[in-house]
């Protein structure tokens, strides 16, 4: 027997999608696992648009059943008595289903997810490429249960997808008027005095810098349509996140409703045994009173709901600075050896005033070159510190137009935050892109996070898993962030297998290594001057350390100079975008996706492109690597970075390499799987006579 269902309490979705699976399995019977939505029930006693051929759940024998199709969910708690068949070993499951992941989520042979705002919408888009036709009748009830499930279109979870499923839902005849005497009902008198008894109890609550409204209501029998009730509590007073309590004869109404990343409404349903989306959620609570589910609302809200960015998410640390009485040329040295528009001024480890690279070079011009920077200092300037709400730093740096912001905690600088830095943060929450099956999908052109540990759990072996995992905790003990990062990265995006694990510290990365040694069988071996070491694992795995550091290159084509820094100044060292993507490791923020440079968009668009145009000037080497990395992925070398290997070349650089770093990028080049495309292209660019001058491709 195959069996189509859906979760209990069902919904015009549910049914809905249910509808739309029969004709994926006509064999299949329609068999709801529990009770349905009073709006449901309604449906089904008062309209006559569609002969439901719904058969009740105690006339199925779950031992017949050996196919099972889940529509509209995949939570084992959610499916009722279906639960019982799981145990079956000739059963094969078949999923449905546009929630996001939850714990307890079944697995099964074929599983079509898509976080669009209806389950109906995915399973239109298979009938459509099946080429499976559907009647009016049948659209309209599909129409319901898009409209309800996205509120006519205008919930935040609502995708294209929904509106290009409605759209087809209309050419194929749904009845619009039918939908609105379903969707659009005036509310009871019952409906009325709850409402106004929500009002009447709603309380603001702030937990982390987030404003959230609570409101609780109590009546003896039950009252259909609370969702609506939410809505338009939610829209009268403009709330962002609200959570209503509602005591219905002996059980209690959870339901929530968020417009902000940080409160996941589906997470907090969870705790309480429901479910939903990141914005929309509901639970059903017995044996709690009112009292005791509002108590542990709140706690749960203390602990769930993500703290509002800070000055601390912001900043950029270990931090260059100079002293009052260096001279203005000797500033300007600095400012352009690092590539820093503006520098803060220390005094005994206290911040007296910033300098910028404008006011140097035009004091230097004026012939003030040996004038000291405490003389043109500005010494006016505002500083935050670490737990300021970015809202302030936002205002300090734009509305006052201050270039470098410095970070103190008890008077000492710990960071400092730039305009680059808050206009990145500022891009990522303007174009915000929601959790997708890709990586890629709707991805910020310059996001600075995304979370894809999913997808690391879904691309990695366990073991790697599991040490990536250990290596994030081994950071949290000694207070240091830790980050994937490089070509382990860049090839996990690309879903090419590569297990060389490079991992770079935020601290000491000998001492973390050392602590990692002390936990895990595993032999290690240190380069103190450099600040890296290797982990030599039991079963052959080689994991690269390195301490987050800054290269100066003191002249073109030399070996660079070392020197501590941030994850973002270690990762503007690297050659190419594409090698300077991140993923963060320590617990909290495992599986965060770090993209200051633009890597991802070079990566879907397949270009290979440098961070700055010094790039072929201070490390001449890259022009190899950059053929290299273009000919193995397939990629092309974007044209401005082609005209400056060209300049790079034409100028001389590559002639003041070594034979050793000439011959260490050749071998690599041969070492590729296919070594032939990469040298027509070395020809190409004419590179063939930096390696012999009689040496021609033919």
């Amino acid at each position: 027997m195959e069996v189509i269902t859906t979760h209990i309490n069902a919904d015009f979705d549910s049914l809905a999608s249910m509808l739309a699976a029969k004709k994926l399995y006509p064999n299949a019977v329609l068999v709801f696992p529990g009770s349905q939505e009073r709006s449901l029930r309604d449906f089904f006693i008062h309209s006559t648009l569609y002969s439901f051929e719904v058969e009740r759940i105690k006339n199925i024998d779950l031992q017949e059943v050996n196919r099972l199709i889940l529509v509209d969910t995949r939570q084992i708690s959610r499916i009722g008595k279906f639960s019982e068949v799981l145990t079956k070993s000739d059963l094969e499951i078949h999923i449905y289903d546009h929630h996001p992941p939850s714990s307890e989520d079944l697995r099964g042979s074929v599983e079509i997810i898509s976080e669009v705002g209806a389950t109906v919408t995915l399973l239109l888009d298979i009938l459509q490429k099946r080429g499976l036709e559907i009647t009016p009748d049948e659209a309209t009830v599909m129409m319901l249960g898009i409209y309800e499930d996205t509120g006519n279109l205008t919930f935040p979870s609502t995708k294209e997808e929904d509106f290009k499923a409605a759209g087809y839902l209309v050419r194929k005849g749904a009845n619009l008027s039918i939908l609105s005497n379903v969707i659009t009902k005036e509310l009871t008198a019952e409906q009325v005095f709850l409402l106004n008894d929500l009002i009447q109890s709603a309380t603001r609550y702030n937990f982390h810098g987030i404003d959230v409204v609570i409101a609780q209501a109590s009546v003896d029998r039950y009252i259909g349509d609370i969702a609506v009730l939410v809505h338009k509590l939610k829209d009268m007073e403009n709330l962002d996140v609200l959570f209503v309590l509602v005591r219905m004869e002996d059980r209690i109404y959870l339901i929530g409703r968020s417009r902000l990343e940080e409160v996941n409404v589906s997470e907090i349903a969870n705790e309480f045994g429901g479910g939903g989306h990141p914005t929309a959620a509901s639970a059903t609570v017995k044996g709690m009173t009112l009292v005791e589910a509002q108590a542990r609302l709140v706690k749960t809200l203390m602990e769930l709901v993500k703290p509002k960015k800070v000055a601390r998410d912001a900043m950029v640390y270990p931090i260059k600075s100079i002293e009052p009485e260096l001279t203005l040329e000797g500033a300007g040295e600095i400012l352009t050896r690092y590539n820093l528009s503006i520098l803060p001024v220390l005094q005994n480890e206290k911040v007296i005033g910033l300098i910028s690279k404008q006011v140097v070079e035009r004091a230097v011009y004026h012939g003030l070159r040996t004038s000291l920077v405490k003389e043109y200092m500005t010494t006016e300037f505002s500083v935050v510190s670490p737990d300021t709400p970015f809202s302030r730093v936002q205002a300090i740096i734009i509305g006052q137009n201050q270039g470098l912001l410095p970070v103190i905690e008890q008077d000492r600088m710990v960071g400092t935050i730039s305009v680059g830095d808050v206009m990145r943060i500022l891009q990522e929450e303007m174009m915000k892109s929601e959790k997708g099956v890709s990586v890629f999908d709707s991805q910020p052109l310059y996001a600075r996070k995304k979370v894809i540990s999913n997808f690391m759990k879904e691309r990695f072996p366990e073991r790697i898993h599991n040490l990536l995992l250990e290596f994030g905790k081994v950071g949290d003990a000694l207070g240091y962030s830790v980050y994937a990062v490089g070509g382990f990265v860049r090839d996990l995006l690309l879903r090419v297998e590569n297990f060389d694990v490079d991992i770079v510290v935020e601290g000491d990365g000998i001492r973390w290594a050392e602590e990692f040694e002390k936990k895990s069988p595993c032999r290690i071996r240190t380069h103190k001057k450099f600040g890296t070491a290797i982990i030599l694992l039991p079963d052959g795995l080689k994991v690269d350390v390195a301490t987050a550091r800054w290269e100066v290159y003191d002249s073109p084509a030399a070996l660079p100079t070392v020197e501590s820094a941030s994850i973002k100044m270690d990762l503007y060292r690297r050659d190419f975008t594409i090698n300077t993507l991140a993923i963060q490791l320590n617990p909290k923020a495992f599986g965060e996706l770090i993209d200051f440079f633009g890597g991802v968009k070079d990566i879907k668009e397949k270009l290979i492109r440098v961070l700055h145009n010094l790039s072929f000037v201070e490390d001449p080497t890259r022009v190899f690597r950059a053929i290299r990395f273009e000919q193995r992925f397939g990629f092309q070398i974007a044209k401005h970075t082609q005209n400056l290997m060209k300049n790079a070349m034409k100028v001389g650089f590559l002639e003041r390499l070594s034979g050793g770093r000439v011959l260490s990028e050749l071998l690599l080049v041969l070492q590729e799987e296919a070594p032939l495309p990469a040298l027509k292209r070395m020809r190409d660019f004419n590179l063939l006579h930096f390696l012999h001058p009689n040496l021609k491709f033919g």
